[in-house]
């Protein structure tokens, strides 16, 4: 089996997916940005500790040479790729009128064209059959969020980006969002730039699961989409968030 490769995977998200992946049996390359507060070693030790395999890559996705030399040693190593996931993202609070053109490019480069260049890197080097996943955000995906727009503009342009990549690498490969509601992870619980511990727990009310979700909930839904069982779904974009945007407003 080739690898797996998950960016931003240094905790939150791309840790849990890492620990799914590896339990299917991937080998699993933990793609994390040098400047990144936490440590790619305990995704690591997670997944070592359910008996599967990993490795540490360091990546800048802005740069376009690191990735491609973050997915050719990831090939070298794994003989070839299987499965891809573009999870590494930022979170700034930026009312409109101090969003500066510099924040807002500083936002879409690691967001969105992140992304892009993570699955264009990845599929020269990708085995027949493989997977393509990016994670997005209820926040541009399904509503605005107010001193956000930057963030939630590369999320929706997320989607549309997966979707016509779904057609264009038919049938050899299938590309898919997940659409992520509202997560514990270090980033939502950052309270200046995000919800915050406080925010979490008053949300908490409004999701009919009767809880804020979890990574695993995420993972659990990455792994089956790089699974064989998935393999006619390709194209969508698949919202993960216990009910809340289907609730009916009161």
């Amino acid at each position: 089996m080739g690898a797996a490769v998950v960016t931003g995977a240094a905790s939150g998200i791309g840790r849990a997916t890492c620990v799914a992946l590896a339990s299917s049996g991937h080998e699993v390359i933990v793609a994390t940005y040098p400047g990144d507060p936490h440590d790619p070693q305990l995704t690591v030790d997670a997944v070592t500790a359910d008996g599967g395999d990993a490795h540490i890559i360091e990546v800048d996705v802005r740069d376009s040479a690191q990735v491609d030399r973050l997915m050719a040693e990831a090939d070298e190593r794994c003989g070839g790729i299987d499965v891809v996931v573009a999870n590494a993202g930022i979170l700034r609070d930026s009312p409109l009128s101090d969003l500066t053109d510099e924040r807002w490019d500083e936002m879409l480069q690691v967001d969105l064209t992140g992304v892009l260049r993570t699955l264009r890197s990845a599929r020269p080097r990708m085995n027949a059959g493989g997977s393509m996943i990016a994670v997005s955000s209820i926040a541009g995906a399904v509503y605005g969020w107010p001193d956000h727009a930057h963030y939630a503009t590369a999320k929706a342009g997320m989607i549309g980006l997966v979707r016509s990549l779904a057609v264009e690498l038919a049938p050899d490969i299938t590309v898919n969002t997940v659409v992520p509601g509202i997560i514990e992870t270090p980033q939502s619980l950052d309270p200046v730039n995000s919800l915050g511990p406080e925010g979490l727990k008053a949300i908490a009310a409004s999701i009919p699961a009767g809880r804020v979700g979890v990574p695993e909930d995420i993972a659990a839904l990455i792994n089956f989409l790089a699974s064989t069982g998935a393999r006619y779904i390709t194209g969508q974009a698949i919202v993960v968030d216990g009910g809340y945007t289907v609730r009916l407003p009161v």
